[in-house]
């Protein structure tokens, strides 16, 4: 059976001047009706001399329809096919289709155009090459597949719609042509035609001007909005992607995650027919003790266990940084020396020095002192360094059973939790769309994370974000351990999206600015209209922003945003399908006061097609 849903009764039974009815609405209760169908030509099938069938696709399914054998159609041929509505005979029902009880005959065929073969097949089962694809977008969009993606979108966006709205909160568009914002993404740039030498930037979020609605008095304010960021992309990330963002006034976080959450459970209701639990919490320093990550996977276990403690007087070198780290991976002891070493690689590659393993075997089976340890042993070249009471913590701690294997990293905190995290996903994590979907709020992140070239510490969101009250002290002794009202949701492994409480308050707004190493006249230069704005009565405010693409492509279970977008860039930032970046011509250049600095070709080898 297809996954459409069937279209809703008004749409059913609406006549135009070319159809009567959809392909794929047409049941056993339609025998004997007269109809006329539009579509796309998929299958033609012979059957004898005088008799053939075609599969009719529009976008709700696929109808047979009998014909003369006579007629000439092909595949992808757009035609209009009145007839009337009948049973199939005995032993040809198809219960692979919606329609299959039923098929169109008498058919008179009338064709609205031809077409040329496409350059893959629209069936579902094709897995054309996506450069391909997305070279002749227009044909892959007519694929099931993307039919379905893409109405799933839509359900999600009306869905989103009619939780905000039923919150009491109010659409209002915002620039695409604005000011550089600070959001640590590069932008993209508009060179202004009538002021020469200067541009605008397209927005990375609607961020300020949203902050600015509160000022203006809005309260609730909401859009799908349109962002765009200058980014390498990846398979969650586009230039340009669509985003719920939202503010309010006079309201706490636990407001705004309130707010969220209806929006997005009432979007996955729709989707997928189910709605999930309610969405549980869960504290950044725990999802990095815990995890590993602030971006959390919640569908399998394998949780980090601290041996800290049990650690801290060892004399095993391996061992001696300030925290110890253990992640227990079931049945990993079949793991091939091969992927043990690569697991070592990828840890090295995430930061930290080496990585620790030990296989878990039953005690007879082991050699040496690990015998004694128990009725599990561990089984490593590290093993005969580690005391029994290393030995019987490493065990206990992480619950392990015969057969499953340990890894362990001693670093700092943060390196050793963000390696252990590391290997956890790429071990346990399932593909992004598979497995129930597991939400869940992190929240309390810390104010600042890392420092920038001059020493200065960096924000982890963003400087409009909100410390904690009783945090404010440490702004100015220890900035690092100040924690922001900041709060991100996450779906299976992913970051659907974040947000915060804002700072309204000019004198807290300027310590931040201070701390972070922005000067006056700077903060005057970039943020002036914001900050002036906060001179006029600024309400407290907080708000949220989440992917729809990263959202709608779980909810259908792609792995790739590009398979719920419909006119995508390649990972290479190509429009495949338009060309797109190209080169202006002279004029358009001249009429922007621009010159373009083009890099030398390098030389060709004789090998080598012509540029």
């Amino acid at each position: 059976m297809t996954d459409h849903p069937a279209p809703t009764a008004p749409i059913e039974n609406r006549k135009t001047a070319l159809r009567t009815h959809l392909c794929g609405v047409l049941r056993a209760a339609d025998v004997g009706a007269e109809v006329r169908l539009c579509g796309w030509v998929g299958r033609r099938r012979e059957h004898g001399e005088h008799l053939a069938f075609i599969d009719l696709r529009d976008y709700t399914g696929v109808i047979q329809c009998v014909i003369d054998n006579k007629v000439d159609v092909r595949s992808e041929w757009v035609v209009a096919i009145e007839g009337t509505v009948r049973r199939r005979p005995e032993g040809t029902l198809n219960a692979g289709l919606d329609t299959g009880e039923v098929e169109v005959g008498d058919c008179t065929v009338v064709v609205l155009n031809e077409a040329e073969a496409p350059p893959f097949s629209v069936d579902e089962r094709d897995e054309s090459d996506e450069q391909i694809r997305l070279r002749y977008r227009y044909v892959d969009l007519r694929r099931p597949r993307m039919q379905r993606n893409l109405r799933l979108r839509a359900r999600v966006n009306a869905a989103i719609r009619a939780a905000m709205d039923r919150q009491g909160f109010c659409e209002i568009e915002t620039p695409l042509l604005w000011a550089p914002t600070p959001e640590g993404s590069r932008e993209f740039s508009v060179p202004s035609r009538l002021h020469h030498g200067s541009f605008y930037a397209l927005p990375q979020s609607p961020q300020l001007a949203k902050q600015l609605l509160m000022v203006g008095g809005f309260d609730r304010y909401y859009q799908i909005a349109r962002c765009l960021r200058d980014e390498d992309l990846r398979a969650d990330r586009q230039f340009e992607f669509s985003q719920l963002d939202m503010e309010t006034s006079f309201a706490t976080q636990e407001d705004v995650m309130g707010y969220v959450s209806e929006a997005v459970l009432d979007a996955a209701e729709a989707a997928t027919g189910e709605r999930p639990p309610p969405i549980v919490h869960m504290t950044w320093a725990d999802a990095l003790d815990r995890f590993g990550t602030d971006k959390p996977d919640l569908r399998f276990a394998m949780e980090l266990v601290d041996l800290s403690e049990d650690f801290a007087g060892t004399e095993v070198r391996a061992f001696s940084g300030s925290h110890v780290k253990a992640l227990c991976v079931p049945g990993g002891a079949a793991f091939a020396r091969s992927r043990i070493d690569g697991l070592i690689e990828q840890a090295k590659r995430a930061g930290a020095a080496g990585l620790a393993w030990f296989r878990v075997i039953a005690a007879d089976g082991a050699a040496g002192e690990g015998a004694a340890a128990g009725s599990l042993a561990l089984d490593s070249n590290l093993d005969r360094f580690l005391s029994d009471s290393e030995r019987a913590a490493i065990l206990e701690k992480t619950g392990a059973k015969e057969g499953d294997l340990i890894l362990m990293v001693s670093d700092t905190h943060r390196v050793a939790c963000s390696t252990l995290g590391t290997l956890r996903a790429a071990i346990g994590s399932p593909p992004v769309g598979q497995g129930p979907h597991r939400y869940v709020w992190v929240v309390d992140f810390p104010m600042f994370d890392g420092v920038d070239a001059d020493g200065n510490p960096q924000a982890a969101h963003h400087p409009f974000t909100m410390p904690y009250a009783d945090d404010l002290p440490l702004l100015d002794t220890v900035p690092f351990a100040v924690r922001s009202q900041a709060y991100d949701l996450v779906l299976n492994g992913w970051e659907l999206g974040s947000g915060s409480v804002r700072i309204h308050r000019r004198d807290i707004q300027s310590r931040i600015f201070d701390t972070l190493g922005i000067s006056t006249a700077e903060a005057e230069a970039r943020f002036g209209f914001l900050l002036n704005a906060f001179r006029y009565g600024a309400p407290p405010h907080a708000g949220f922003a989440f992917g729809i693409d990263r959202l709608t492509a779980i909810l259908s279970g792609e792995e790739n945003i590009r398979e719920v977008i419909a006119y995508p860039k390649t990972q290479s930032g190509a429009d495949l399908l338009t060309g797109a970046p190209s080169a202006l011509p002279p004029a358009a250049l001249a009429e922007l006061g621009i010159r373009t600095v083009v890099p030398p070709t390098p030389p060709t080898s004789p090998g080598d097609p012509p540029s």
